[in-house]
């Protein structure tokens, strides 16, 4: 098969989409698409689905049931811009290729991440790496906004002092604080970058990551849309349930007291949140597939 075009990929390449106050995720190639996935799946399971529909229901199956390779022959390349600190939790993910603009050959920009006031928040008290809910009133906002601005032009003044005294670059960097914009051409395939958006996607990730997330969904929903699709039903929109967890969810729906307290109730309680929002995408048409060839289950007993 020649290199597959997807018309929606096709009008979102080299387009920035905005994110933060000066960043931005920028598609600029991808290799395959949703009939790659159902071309590689065919490979093992023969002649397979020959309809957008069947295509359609194959990758649900695909997803549904943990079939992970297909997935990965679909890979996207994005050109980014972010904050530093953004930019080392986003490194985390280990599963991808990136090349990172270097302070140690180029001259850093004069570029630094300030929150909008309604992201300033103080400190949650339940969650040690979370902000609050309610915000500062609105003279502080104004004065750590300005807070933010003063302390990050005085590190930049100093870094180009540095600069005119002729000192190396990879040592006038050191002092820039994790504000400061980096950029790099970051490259995955689908399957690992669902698992980047399971993550950072969730409400629990830092709002700056998760609007990253929120701008590579729209890359990876142009690549691949039936496949976004199944994330969205499978993975993302879906809860796992603990065993304790399972228990109270049986006496939940026999009418028998819940056995969870404090954190582990609170949690479940999240979780059946979520379940009561969801909006599930209409059933897929899924192949008929033997699970024995395709799951390793055993053959079923047959009686005489």
């Amino acid at each position: 098969m020649a290199r597959m075009i997807v018309d929606a990929a096709e009008a979102l390449l080299d387009k920035e989409i905005p994110v933060l106050d000066k960043g931005f995720v920028r598609l600029v190639d991808y290799m395959g698409g949703d009939e790659r996935i159902v071309q590689s799946a065919r490979v093992s399971y023969g002649a397979g689905t020959k309809t957008v529909r069947q295509d359609r229901g194959l990758i649900h199956y695909l997803l549904r049931n943990y079939h992970a390779s297909p997935f990965e022959q679909v890979q996207l390349t994005c050109h980014t811009k972010m904050p530093v600190f953004v930019a080392r939790q986003w490194v985390r993910h280990r599963t991808a290729r990136l090349n990172e603009i270097s302070g140690r050959y180029s001259i850093m920009k004069d570029e630094f991440y300030v929150p909008a006031p309604e992201h300033i928040l103080p400190q949650s008290s339940n969650n040690k790496q979370g902000r609050a809910g309610e915000r500062y009133d609105p003279e502080t906002e104004a004065a750590l906004v300005e807070k933010f601005r003063s302390e990050q032009a005085q590190a930049y003044r100093s870094y180009g002092e540095m600069l005119d005294q002729d000192m190396a670059r990879e040592i006038a960097r050191i002092n820039l604080p994790l504000s400061l914009y980096t950029e790099w051409y970051w490259q995955i395939d689908l399957h690992n970058l669902f698992h980047f958006l399971r993550l950072r996607l969730d409400a629990h990730a830092q709002y700056e990551i998760r609007a990253y997330a929120e701008a590579l969904a729209v890359c990876a929903k142009a690549v691949a849309p039936l496949a976004y699709e199944a994330f969205e039903e499978h993975i993302l929109g879906s809860v796992t349930f603990s065993r304790a967890e399972c228990e109270a969810l049986a006496n939940l729906l026999a009418g028998r007291e819940v056995q969870l307290e404090r954190r582990p109730l609170a949690l479940f309680q999240e979780k059946l949140d979520k379940v009561r929002v969801s909006e599930p995408a209409p059933p897929p048409e899924e192949p008929e597939l033997e699970r024995a060839a395709t799951e390793g289950w055993p053959e079923p007993e047959t009686s005489a």
